[in-house]
């Protein structure tokens, strides 16, 4: 049950980041996704998204191999 839940927990930050590539690629091409007024507010919001799921993702991973023990030296913690 416990993995269950921490793979749900990196699969939404996941589907968020991708969402967030969408709808930069969208601006790109010039289409307006429904919730959005402005392509540049689009491509705003999907920086973000994929700015925030990525970080999400790569703390997690960073997290994880610290307490395996599995960084570099300079990465540990004092």
């Amino acid at each position: 049950m416990i993995r269950l839940i921490a793979l749900i927990t990196l699969l939404i930050p996941g589907f968020l980041a991708a969402l967030g590539i969408k709808l930069m690629r969208d601006m790109t091409f010039g289409v307006l996704q429904p919730p959005f007024s402005h392509l540049w507010l689009q491509f705003l919001v999907g920086l973000l998204l994929f700015v925030a799921g990525l970080g999400f993702l790569g703390g997690f991973i960073f997290h994880r191999d610290r307490k395996r023990n599995k960084i570099q030296a300079r990465f540990k913690q004092k």
